[in-house]
């Protein structure tokens, strides 16, 4: 329930500053858009007294590190820090634009952003994250994400390592989560706690 309440915030903001910034969000960078998303979930802080119960702010760029240290500077689009959450763990939102007229498709979505999840670089402490899309070309979940991800489940060496393909929530929103293993293990924790366990990406959607 939380998790989808956070999913209303974030499609909410978004509806936002499609409204007051319809260039930015129509043909703006995916860091300009983001930037913009960043500032109106922060004023909603402010203004929305049960969304400050659960939010404590948003981060853009926020530096974290990968599940071994190996890399001390990963930046993931949006860091939510939760109310009711450790401080070294936020929430970890992945953003990317959908456009296949510029070549971003669903499969750049799933390597560039989905597998970072996978594989330790981002939330590799949590057991669930966000991956937003920000919609040119009216893809949808239904029609691109979860064909992408059925045929990668038929290949002998799946890149996502899919459990459980998309299914939609309970909001009517291009919202869904889907399921996935992770390949990596805790370096200073041992059997078998030092397995991940599987992740849980919340997919919005937006366009």
């Amino acid at each position: 329930m939380h998790l989808e309440l956070i999913a209303e915030g974030l499609r909410r903001a978004f509806h936002e500053i499609r409204a007051d910034y319809p260039s930015v969000v129509a043909t703006g960078s995916e860091a300009e858009v983001t930037a913009l998303l960043e500032a109106r979930l922060n004023a909603l802080v402010g203004e929305d007294p049960f969304w400050s119960q659960l939010v404590l702010c948003a981060v853009r760029g926020k530096e974290s590190l990968s599940f071994d240290g190996s890399h001390i500077e990963k930046r993931p689009d949006l860091s939510i820090y939760l109310s009711s959450r450790e401080r070294n763990f936020p929430l970890i939102v992945e953003a990317k634009i959908l456009d296949s007229a510029t070549s971003k498709t669903a499969t750049l979505y799933c390597d560039k952003g989905l597998r970072r999840f996978l594989v330790g670089e981002y939330a590799w402490a949590s057991q669930e994250a966000f991956m937003l899309a920000y919609i040119r070309d009216g893809s949808s979940i239904a029609g691109h994400l979860t064909p992408l991800l059925t045929k990668d489940m038929a290949q002998a060496s799946p890149l996502y390592a899919v459990q459980m393909l998309p299914t939609g929530a309970s909001t009517g929103h291009d919202l869904a989560c889907s399921r996935h293993a992770r390949g990596f293990a805790y370096i200073h924790q041992a059997p078998p706690a030092q397995h991940p366990g599987p992740m849980t990406v919340w997919h919005l959607w937006l366009p």
